[in-house]
Formats: C-alpha cells, structure tokens, sequence
C-alpha cells in the first residue's frame, strides 16, 4: 500500500527485455533507499513493483506483460522522468490516501488550463472508470493522490499547485499525456458489494440505486 504522496522524480536509467517482459532500471536521485530490501514494493508512476536488485544509483524490477499492457509503463524510454514512492508502513503519516499500486486504466491529458498559481489538468479515461470518480472524492494520477475538482461523464478536472507541480512529474505532461489511473480502492470494494459485478462493464447510477433497493439499503 502507499500514501499517494511523491517521495522523489526518478529516472529510467536502462530498459531490457526479456522474453517479452521488460527489466526496468531505476535511477531513484534522492529516494532514500539505506532501509530497503530485496522484495520490497516501490510504486513507479502509480504501479507498484518488486525491487529484484540495488545499486548505488537506484533498483531494478521486472515488468510484466499484463502491466505493461495495462499502463503506461511500457512507453517508457531511457530517460523518462517517473514519480516514485516506497510502500508505507505503520509510521507512514497518510498524507493522501490509501492507494494499492495497482493500476485501473490508461487516462490521457485533454488540456490544461492557468488557474491562477495553480494549473487545471482536464483528463479523459474509459467510460468503465467514469462511475469510481466523484467531485472532492480521491483518484491517483501516476501515483499522485489528488482530489478531483470538477467531473462530467469520463472527463475530471485536478488543480496542480506550484509545490505538486515542481516535486512530481505533473511539469512534463502535455494535452494526449497517457497516464496511469488508479480510481478509490473503497468506491472499487463497496461497487463489487452491492452488484456482485466482477467485469469492468459501463455501469449505470440506476443500476447502483437498482442494486441497493434490492438489498435494502433504500426504498
């Protein structure tokens, strides 16, 4: 688990493939890594993954063909700035919110607008996820947890202050940015409660209310 809250702006210091798997190698710049271990989760833009290896410079770990599928990591290049946090622990003060490291879908930048200091990045993901993202609820934008200031359909709307700007890698994005998505982890759970659905299906707000009549939770 982690807090959504950014730790460093690593870099993608090597890519190998492996038999259609890749090996990440991570260049983590001021993550402090003295406490890790083998084993150890390490979010890398929102997807959490296994550190198999450390060098004086960051980890290296393994990515598999359904993540890559399933993100934006297997656009990567060497180079490639990406936010980095280490997993919590029970000292871990949760500055944002509960977040799995594991990926929803793949959003992508529509604009970006000044809004003051601040910049207001407007976002489009796939209808399935449209339902998880409610206004000042919670969603996390490459392992950033922020909360969401304006919905419509599959479009929402972040503010990114000046501090979130400089110390993620929100600087770097441009309109059709691909970026990972990972909605709420409790309106997933309470979701998969009341309708039973396990597919990633368009669900309606009806079918939802439909659901909750049936087990008794309004009339």
């Amino acid at each position: 688990m982690f807090t959504g809250i950014i730790q460093a702006v690593g870099s993608i210091a090597s890519i190998e493939s492996d038999g259609g798997d890749k090996r990440l190698v991570i260049n983590t710049a001021d993550l402090q890594l003295s406490d890790s271990e083998l084993g150890d989760s390490i979010a890398v833009n929102g997807v959490c993954l296994t550190a198999v290896s450390y060098d004086t410079q960051g980890f290296a770990a393994d990515v598999s063909l359904e993540t890559l599928d399933k993100t934006s990591l297997g656009s990567l290049k060497t180079g490639s700035p990406v936010n980095l946090e280490k997993a919590l622990t029970l000292n871990t003060a949760l500055g944002g919110h509960l977040v799995s490291g594991h990926v929803d879908g793949v959003g992508s930048v529509v604009s970006l607008i000044e809004d003051a200091r601040s910049i207001r990045y407007r976002f489009e993901v796939d209808a399935s996820l449209q339902h998880y993202i409610a206004e000042k609820g919670s969603v996390t934008i490459d392992g950033t947890s922020l909360t969401v200031n304006w919905v419509e359909n599959n479009l929402f709307e972040v503010n990114i202050v000046p501090h979130t700007q400089q110390k993620t890698i929100f600087g770097n994005y441009q309109e059709n940015t691909q970026v990972n998505i990972e909605v709420d982890i409790i309106a997933r759970y309470l979701e998969r409660l009341i309708t039973g659905k396990a597919d990633k299906t368009p669900i309606s707000d009806n079918q939802i209310l439909s659901a909750l009549a049936e087990s008794g939770f309004i009339e």
